[in-house]
């Protein structure tokens, strides 16, 4: 004979008492929970349009230098070597100087850089200084 015991029984019935509470508390916040992620959700969009508003509205600022885009020509002028060398062609000599090493040490032939590149960076400081060749560059 199977005897239970009003204990067993209270036992039994407080825990399907309490999934029954789960179950209800469960379903009584989901719809909580879901509103509010909807309502973070809002905020956040709210929050990035005001941010792509103030990004769109922001004064330009100086990007990137544009460099020329041309080849070299025949002769070298002196606004070409201002433009090589990344300066106005009425420098002064210091400053050309300054700029010509500049440049050298990111296109020099010993870092990997190119003859032909170094030796129009060498003409562009010669012209800017006044101390021109008779011929052109050895390329």
């Amino acid at each position: 004979m199977f005897f239970t015991s009003k204990k067993f029984v209270l036992q039994q019935h407080l825990v399907i008492n309490g999934l029954d509470m789960f179950c209800w508390l469960l379903l009584m916040t989901s719809p909580l929970i879901a509103g509010l992620a909807v309502a973070a959700a809002a905020l956040a969009g709210r929050y990035s349009i005001q941010a792509w508003q103030a990004f769109k509205a922001r004064p330009p600022t100086a990007r990137m230098r544009k460099f020329y885009e041309g080849g070299f020509q025949p002769k070298m002028t002196r606004r070409e070597a201002a433009l090589i060398l990344g300066v106005r062609e009425s420098t002064p000599a210091d400053k050309v100087r300054e700029a010509h090493r500049r440049v050298m040490v990111a296109n020099h032939p010993d870092a990997g850089g190119s003859h032909y590149l170094a030796s129009k960076i060498n003409e562009a400081k010669d012209i800017l200084l006044g101390k021109t060749k008779s011929s052109d560059s050895a390329f």
